[in-house]
């Protein structure tokens, strides 16, 4: 097509999609063009906005390593990732709630008996988490396997911070034959996501904070059931209602009781089988 111009740009590009082979890869695409031309027309950028905006984007890019996922940390902030994760795991009558990953998983962590700590050395308050993974008709699964992962009380996690033991405060449970489990660890505390970087730079600039209520993730998983990636958030967290990443679901907010001169939290983890 030639002679193009505002009014038939958008068409000709999706002209130039009809030899896709790949019928999904076909409707994604179109659908992208279609709202980034929106998106255009709507804002109608100036050139120097626009390559503003690719220089962000690379920006997000080169902040990226093996340690640090920034698109993760965007499509956070921007809310997609609790959108994708709605879309994806609907809510299931008697199966855990999921909320977002978050950038800062790491595969690989120790396997720890029941009642262990993932804290190590870390000195903070004591919690333990205590509980049982079931199916949705209440039947305890045997040899479900949580994966635990948190901040140190420092805000940061082991990857973000050079002083801490490699793994530290990670770690992976398995359920006995009642489905029960137990996990020793430190109080989580709520901590900014990095703001050091292009992410963080927006935030600011729309005037946003950076910070997540305090959390415990986990993902909960036994053979033949859909796993659950979460969280457990603290009540009372003075951020619960103002989460940077939009993560917060009310039935994965925790209250802490008084144990011991520690603390217990209670909680049980549903999943849902595969279909």
């Amino acid at each position: 097509m030639r002679n193009l111009n505002e009014e038939n740009v958008t068409d000709a590009v999706l002209g130039k999609l009809e030899n896709c082979a790949d019928p999904r890869l076909k409707d994604v695409v179109a659908s992208l063009v279609r709202h980034l031309h929106g998106f255009i027309r709507e804002v109608e950028p100036t050139e120097e906005e626009w390559l503003a905006g690719i220089r962000f984007l690379t920006e997000v890019g080169q902040k990226c390593d093996d340690k640090r996922q920034e698109y993760i940390l965007l499509s956070d902030t921007l809310g997609a990732s609790i959108l994708m994760d709605a879309i994806n795991h609907r809510i299931s009558e008697g199966a855990t709630e999921s909320s977002v990953l978050g950038p800062f998983y790491r595969e690989g962590a120790p396997v720890m008996e029941s009642g262990a700590s993932t804290a190590g050395d870390t000195q903070g308050e004591v919690v333990t988490f205590r509980g049982r993974v079931h199916a949705p008709d209440g039947r305890p699964i045997e040899g479900a396997m949580l994966d635990v992962w948190q901040t140190a009380p420092n805000g940061l996690y082991e990857v973000q911070d050079p002083d801490q033991p490699d793994f530290n405060l990670r770690g992976k449970f398995s359920t006995d034959a009642d489905g029960t489990y137990e996990i020793r660890t430190v109080k989580p505390v709520s901590y900014s996501i990095p703001d050091d970087g292009p992410v963080g730079k927006l935030l600011k600039a729309v005037g946003r904070h950076t910070f997540r209520p305090a959390h415990v993730h986990f993902i909960v998983s036994a053979e033949g059931y859909e796993p659950v990636v979460t969280q457990l958030f603290t009540e009372g967290d003075e951020y619960l209602e103002s989460d940077a990443v939009f993560g917060v679901k009310n039935s994965l907010v925790v209250p802490y009781q008084r144990r011991n001169g520690g603390h217990l939290v209670e909680y049980d983890f549903g999943l849902r089988p595969i279909a």
